[in-house]
């Protein structure tokens, strides 16, 4: 008759776990409900699939796995995310929704889950809402990191997972800091091109290879700013003409009527997210204030706002939109990294150039429907203007009338107020 082994001596975390008695069979020990032990479903999750190997993490994840439940049980079925941010919940990624949904079936193949690593599979506190939600459906979780089963009734164990979950977001938040740190002083110190879409006037051209060994090994390659032959002499007449006292508006209606491309027109492979086969004032204004002309490098003019109810938490993001920074955040190169299609006291001088339409009252006026009306003709929103002593809303796209809308096909805008601006209603005017 076989008889019971004596359990072994345990390490400090050891001692939160029950450990069952095994029983010896033919030199294998059985566990559990059956002669394999426990049949854990395994979890493991990457970020990316372009930089990291989904293989090479799955096997070493699931290594890792295997040592926790090594005699008290196997893997029996796998759930791995590949490309899923840690930041989301687990009803957000695919196959961890999957194993929820598993779990909840009382007919499920597996009697416990194990993790191959807390911070792939967790981020901040959502490793106790899992693990309670799992020992809902009466299945227990096993981290390496408590070499086996999480009890949340043990006081032991929710500071484990506290600990856990700040060292987390502790790293997100470093590697974030590293970056941006990093990337500020490449471009500041080294004056390099840091990716994203070239500015109108120029275009990108290799610069030779990465100068990090191991990128270089892998065919990555630098790229830098060359002047545009066909684009340059335009930017140079924008600069030139906004010295002379023409508005940033007169410019854009101005290169409409020569049938000038713009640049989501112009290099349309690049902006794709460009609907506009126009130029507006807004885009004629961001070229004016780019300092790139000037020959430097510049990193961090946007950043993107996710609209986070709760800061921090992606979870309650509205969506993703690019926001502008302040000047005084954007990093500059201390030296020209290629050739300037504006001196730096030219573009100085287009800083300081106003074009705020002042009354002859010098009142201030405010447009109470401003960003709410929009063109019959182009569709893009009115601005408000003052004229003949009363407030209005008109476009000033001013392209010309035979010309179409790419995506559209609607006849372009004439750069006129509409009928409703021009007879605006009391309630549409100025306060």
């Amino acid at each position: 008759m076989p008889s019971l082994a004596r359990p072994t001596a345990l390490s400090s975390f050891d001692s939160w776990i029950e450990v069952p008695q095994t029983v010896r069979r033919r030199g294998r020990s059985v566990i559990g409900p059956g002669r394999g032990g426990l049949r854990f479903a395994f979890y493991g999750r990457i970020s990316t699939v372009e930089y990291q190997d989904p293989v090479s993490s799955r096997a070493w994840q699931v290594e890792a796995a295997g040592r926790v439940v090594a005699g008290r049980g196997r893997i029996v079925v796998e759930f791995f995310d590949a490309g899923a941010s840690r930041s989301l919940p687990w009803a957000r990624r695919p196959q961890a929704a999957a194993l929820l949904a598993a779990a909840e079936d009382p007919d499920r193949g597996f009697d416990a889950v194990v993790v191959g690593e807390f911070e792939r599979a967790f981020a901040g506190g959502e490793a106790q809402l899992v693990i309670a939600l799992l020992a809902s459906f009466g299945v227990a979780v096993w981290l390496p990191e408590a070499r086996g089963p999480v009890d949340l009734a043990r006081a032991e164990h929710q500071a484990l997972l506290l600990m856990l979950g700040h060292q987390a977001e502790r790293e997100v938040l470093r590697n974030r800091f590293r970056t941006s740190a990093a990337m500020a002083a490449q471009v500041k110190e080294q004056g390099r091109n840091l990716g994203g879409r070239p500015p109108y006037g120029y275009r990108l051209v290799d610069a030779g290879p990465h100068p990090k060994v191991m990128h270089a090994a892998w065919g990555r390659r630098r790229h830098r700013l060359e002047v545009d032959p066909v684009t340059a002499g335009i930017v140079q007449w924008m600069f030139a003409s906004r010295l002379d006292g023409l508005s940033a508006a007169g410019i854009a209606r101005l290169l409409n009527e020569r049938g000038v491309a713009s640049p989501g027109v112009y290099d349309h492979a690049r902006n794709r997210h460009r609907s506009g086969a126009v130029w507006t004032l807004r885009t004629v204004a961001a070229i004016l204030a780019n300092p790139r002309y000037t020959g430097r490098q510049v990193w961090n003019r946007q950043f993107t706002d996710h609209r986070e109810a709760v800061p921090g938490d992606k979870r309650s993001s509205r969506g993703p939109v690019r926001v502008w920074n302040p000047r005084s955040d954007w990093v500059i190169s201390n030296e020209a990294t290629h050739d300037a299609l504006v001196s730096d006291a030219d573009f100085l001088a287009v800083q300081q150039v106003t074009a705020l339409a002042m009354p002859e009252d010098g009142r201030v006026h405010r447009y109470q429907l401003t960003g709410l009306l929009v063109c019959e003709s182009c569709g893009r929103r009115l601005e408000g203007h003052w004229v003949n002593r009363r407030p209005g809303y008109r476009c000033r796209t001013g392209t010309p009338a035979p010309v179409r809308l790419r995506r559209t096909g609607r006849a372009g805008c004439t750069g006129r107020r509409p009928a409703s601006s021009r007879r605006s209603s009391p309630a549409a005017r100025a306060s």
